[in-house]
């Protein structure tokens, strides 16, 4: 990594030394095109963070690689990162008013007229994401009524049965680190079209969650940070992009970078954190302001045998009650290391952060032994991550819209400030809030910057 540097000079510089930051530097460092990255962390990476537990490295961030997730399979496999089948054989568990209840599937069992209104209902919910235009939501005949209805709103009229209702925000939970009542319907249905459906959000085998990488999904970054060298500077939070008609000027905390463009890839919620000068659009300032991170807390309880798997379960829980929302097997690729994972997220991940370590630590294990039985009581090792502690991170697993915000400030998502240009896996098309989404607006950004410089694209509005 580069070593302290009062100024360079590059040809674009980016903000973020996340997956869509580094994708984007490698892009146009193949373009020939001098690149330099600005990380505010001591680490790259962004919201994928590997750290040794119990003998190996296992992930506190990011871990999966989803069906059809194209780009980021063909990353792993270029940097030479290999993946695994994420376990998921035997009986599943769901917890509702305290009852404890095993199920195999893919849907909790459910009284028959439960099960016909959740399929249904999510029937109904890929065919209206389906009349979004591909990338385009805003184009969408209904926007302006979605945008203006929370999910909540809309599920009560979906799913107008309390137990379907429970598993289905609990869902939502998980996906977005938000309540129901905090996302728009417009919102909702832009990111189930990015992702493929609801149910290829939350499902393993041909789902967001197929595959796990070997060690931990923060290597792919750190392998491409090593293939950039000293492009990449640590420590170095951007605090001031200044831009006029001949490029850019953006001062970090360790080096000072003159440039034609710069790439900012990090949330909007931080973006807005740092001053640009002239002043940005109303509409882009905005949408910083309304785009807040989800809540994530990810908690691991290291164990001495796989237990679970022992009485034929698959570690996989869905529960309305307790701290956390759903728990997966986390065991390592080689058996080594046998452990389950549970996300606490939403509104109960806000207030689990209040708590003490131990009242935490408590809390996750006594639900975890509720479900798995005492066995699970007594682990070798707790390890938990609270994403909104992160202050580079603000949240996890993205940022979030609510009512009004896409219809209102949301054109400003993607579009270019003058010299500026913005990535970030919020604005992706494809997979928004995953790592292919993060590879797949790097790989945009840098597809843009590229063509002004070969001159194919007309100068963007420089504010004044």
């Amino acid at each position: 990594m580069a070593p302290f540097n009062q100024e360079r000079e590059a040809d674009v510089v980016i903000v973020g030394a996340g997956l869509a930051g580094l994708s984007a530097a490698d892009a146009l460092a193949r373009m020939g095109k001098r690149v330099v990255v600005l990380e505010a962390r001591d680490r790259v990476g962004g919201r994928t963070l590997g750290r040794e537990i119990g003998g190996r490295v296992l992930d506190l961030g990011g871990q999966w690689l989803g069906a059809g997730q194209r780009r980021l399979g063909r990353l792993a496999a270029e940097l030479g990162v290999a993946t695994f089948p994420t376990y998921h054989s035997g009986q599943k568990i769901l917890v509702r008013d305290g009852r404890v209840s095993t199920y195999a599937g893919t849907i909790p069992s459910l009284p028959v007229p439960g099960l016909v209104a959740l399929h249904l209902a999510l029937r109904k919910l890929d065919a209206l994401a389906a009349r979004l235009p591909e990338g385009r939501p805003l184009a969408a005949a209904e926007a302006s009524a979605w945008d203006e209805t929370t999910l909540e709103t809309a599920a009560r009229e979906l799913l107008p049965r309390a137990d379907v209702r429970e598993l289905f925000d609990a869902a939502v939970r998980v996906v977005f680190g938000a309540e129901p009542r905090e996302i728009s319907m417009l919102y909702f249905l832009a990111y189930l079209r990015a992702g493929g459906g609801l149910m290829r959000l939350v499902e393993i085998e041909g789902g967001a969650q197929e595959r796990r990488f070997v060690g931990s999904a923060q290597e792919l970054s750190i392998r491409l940070a090593a293939r950039l060298g000293d492009a990449v500077v640590l420590a170095a939070p951007a605090r001031r992009i200044e831009q006029d008609g001949r490029g850019v000027v953006v001062t970090s905390d360790e080096v000072v970078v003159r440039a034609p463009y710069v790439i900012v890839a990090v949330p909007p919620a931080l973006a807005g954190r740092i001053e640009v000068r002239p002043l940005l659009p109303v509409v882009r300032d905005q949408l910083t302001q309304r785009m807040p991170m989800g809540s994530t807390v990810k908690c691991i309880a290291v164990y001495d045998r796989p237990f679970w798997r022992e009485a034929g379960l698959s570690g996989e829980a869905v529960t309305s009650t307790g701290p956390m929302s759903v728990v997966f097997d986390n065991g390592s690729h080689d058996g080594v290391v046998h452990s389950l994972l549970g996300f606490v997220v939403g509104q109960k991940a806000r207030v689990f952060s209040e708590r003490p370590l131990e009242e935490r630590r408590a809390v996750v294990l006594g639900s975890l032994g509720r479900m798995f039985g005492e066995r699970a009581l007594r682990p070798s090792e707790y390890v938990e991550f609270d994403w909104s502690t992160e202050p580079w991170s603000r949240g996890c697993p993205v940022g979030v819209m609510g009512p009004g915000t896409m219809t209102g400030v949301g054109r400003a998502l993607r579009e270019p400030v003058g010299r500026i240009h913005w990535a970030g896996t919020e604005t992706a098309t494809e997979w928004t809030g995953y790592m292919e989404g993060a590879l797949e607006s790097g790989e945009r950004a840098a597809g843009e910057v590229g063509a002004r410089f070969e001159g194919r694209d007309e100068e963007h509005f420089v504010p004044s």
